[in-house]
C-alpha cells in the first residue's frame, strides 16, 4: 500500500497544529476552548506533584490564553463536560467518550491486577455500607469515613478500608468523582453524576480500537502503530487490567481503516523505513499546514505532546526524562523539569519551584539546546511568557539561579528587569 512521504519539519508543523501548539487557534469563549481542548487531546492528565500548578491546570494554561484554576472545576462538577478515570495514567476525559472505557469498568468486577485486587481484598465488606451511605447522605470523600480505632495510621499509602471500598467502587463505575475540593476526591453514585444523554452501549473490541486509533491520530498528528497502542493505554503486560483492548485488535484494525482511506500510511523523513499513520483528513491537502507563530510555551512534564519519551527523540530530536523519581545526587536537569517549546522546536528547559509562601518563582536551572539561536525576538517572547508562568503560579518576582549558557542569565535578568513591576 502506498503511502506519503513528509520531511521531519512537516511532520512537526502537523504534530505542533494537532496540539494546538501553533499560536493558531482562536476560540469566541474560555468554555467553547475547553470543549475544543478536550475534544482536540482526547485527555489530560491528572497529577500530585505540585512544585508549581498542578499538571492539569497548566496544560490547558498553556493552550487557553485567560484559563483560570476554577474553570476546570466547574467544567467538571457543574457543566458535567468531563469525567476522571484511567486514560494515560488517571486523567480528565470527555464525557461523551465515557462508553468507550465501559469494558475497563466491567473487567474490574473479576480484576487481576494486584493493586486492584489489593483494594478490593482491603475494602470488600465495606462496598454495601459505602454505597447506602453516598446513596443517603450524597457525595462524600474518603475523610467523611472513620478509620477504625484500632489501626494506626500508617505510610500515605496504607489507605484505610473504606478508602480501599472507594476506590474500588470508583474503579469498577459504580461510583463516580462528583469534584475535588483542594485536590480531594468527591465520590457520587455513577446514575447522580453521568448526564442522561450519554450513550451507555457497551462496545465491542472494534468500536473500541477505531475510537482509541482515531483519538490518538486527532491529537497526535502523525503516530506510529507503537505510539498509537500507548496513547490511552499503558504498555506493561501486568497492567492488562487498564488496556480497552490488546494490541492484536489495534493492529487488525489499522489495516482496515488504511483500505477505507480513513487513516494513510505516512513516511516520516527520507531514511526512516517506518510507518507512521496519520487520518487522511488531516494529512491532505498538506498545504493546510501554516507555520507556527513564534510563540514559547512552557510544557508541564505531563503535556500530551511530550508524555511519550522515545516519540519525543524520534520526532523532534530532544531527549527528555522525569528526573522527580530519580535520587537528588543523580539528577541531571533538576526535580521537575518542563521543556520549552518554541515555534516547532524544543529548544531547552528549566526546573521551577514557586515558594508559595514568597510569590516567588524559583528557576533552579534553565539550560538550552547547544545548537540554539539567541535572538532579541526570543528573549522579548520568553520573558513575557516568564512572567505569565510566575503569575499563573500567583508569583509576582522570579529569581533564575543557573543557566545555560551562563552569559545568557544576565541578560535574561536585565530583560525582567525592563518589564514594569518586575
Amino acid at each position: 500500500m502506498t503511502s506519503i512521504q513528509i520531511s521531519n519539519e512537516t511532520a512537526r508543523k502537523l504534530i505542533i497544529k494537532t496540539q494546538s501548539l501553533n499560536g493558531q487557534t482562536k476560540f469566541k469563549s474560555i468554555i467553547e476552548g475547553l470543549d475544543r481542548t478536550f475534544d482536540q487531546l482526547g485527555y489530560i492528565q491528572i497529577d500530585t506533584i505540585n512544585v508549581v500548578e498542578r499538571a492539569h491546570n497548566h496544560i490547558l494554561w498553556t493552550r487557553l490564553p485567560g484559563y483560570k484554576n476554577n474553570l476546570l472545576h466547574d467544567y467538571q462538577t457543574v457543566d458535567r463536560k468531563v469525567f476522571e478515570y484511567w486514560g494515560h495514567a488517571m486523567s480528565y476525559l470527555p464525557m461523551s467518550d465515557y462508553r468507550f472505557f465501559l469494558p475497563k469498568m466491567k473487567r474490574f468486577e473479576d480484576p487481576s491486577h494486584p493493586w486492584v485486587l489489593n483494594m478490593y481484598k482491603n475494602g470488600k465488606q465495606l462496598l454495601k455500607p459505602v454505597m447506602d451511605r453516598i446513596r443517603a447522605e450524597g457525595p462524600l470523600s474518603s475523610k467523611d469515613f472513620s478509620r477504625p480505632e484500632n489501626q494506626k495510621t500508617g505510610t500515605w499509602w496504607d489507605w484505610k478500608p473504606a478508602k480501599y471500598a472507594l476506590e474500588y467502587l470508583f474503579w469498577r463505575g459504580d461510583l463516580m468523582i462528583s469534584e475535588r475540593r483542594n485536590f480531594q476526591k468527591i465520590y457520587d453514585l455513577t446514575e447522580r453524576v453521568l448526564p442522561s444523554d450519554i450513550n451507555t452501549q457497551l462496545p465491542d473490541e472494534k468500536e473500541i480500537a477505531e475510537y482509541l486509533i482515531k483519538r490518538a491520530l486527532k491529537a497526535m498528528g502523525v503516530a506510529s502503530e507503537k505510539e498509537i497502542n500507548s496513547f490511552m493505554q499503558p504498555n506493561s503486560a501486568r497492567d492488562s487490567d487498564f488496556r480497552a483492548v490488546n494490541r492484536e485488535v489495534i493492529s487488525r484494525t489499522i489495516g482496515e481503516l488504511l483500505e477505507q482511506k480513513i487513516i494513510t500510511r505516512v513516511q516520516v523523513g527520507s531514511n526512516n523505513t517506518n510507518s507512521d499513520y496519520a487520518l487522511t483528513t488531516i494529512i491532505n491537502p498538506q498545504q493546510n499546514l501554516r507555520e507556527s507563530r513564534k510563540s514559547v510555551y512552557f510544557l508541564s512534564p505531563f503535556d500530551n505532546l511530550i508524555i511519550q519519551r522515545d516519540r519525543v527523540k524520534r520526532l523532534f530530536d530532544f531527549n527528555y526524562t522525569l528526573e522527580c523519581y530519580v535520587p537528588g545526587p543523580k539528577r541531571v536537569h533538576g526535580y521537575f523539569v518542563h521543556p520549552i517549546l518554541y515555534g516547532n522546536n524544543l529548544i531547552g528547559r528549566f526546573d521551577p519551584k514557586a515558594d508559595r509562601n514568597n510569590k516567588i518563582m524559583i528557576l533552579n536551572r534553565l539550560a538550552f539546546e547547544k545548537e540554539f539561536k539567541f535572538s532579541e525576538a526570543f528573549i522579548i517572547c520568553f520573558v513575557k511568557k516568564l512572567i505569565d508562568f510566575a503569575m499563573f503560579n500567583n508569583c509576582n518576582k522570579i529569581i533564575i539561579n543557573q543557566v545555560e549558557p551562563e552569559k545568557m542569565k544576565t541578560v535574561l535578568k536585565a530583560a525582567i528587569k525592563k518589564q514594569q513591576g518586575w
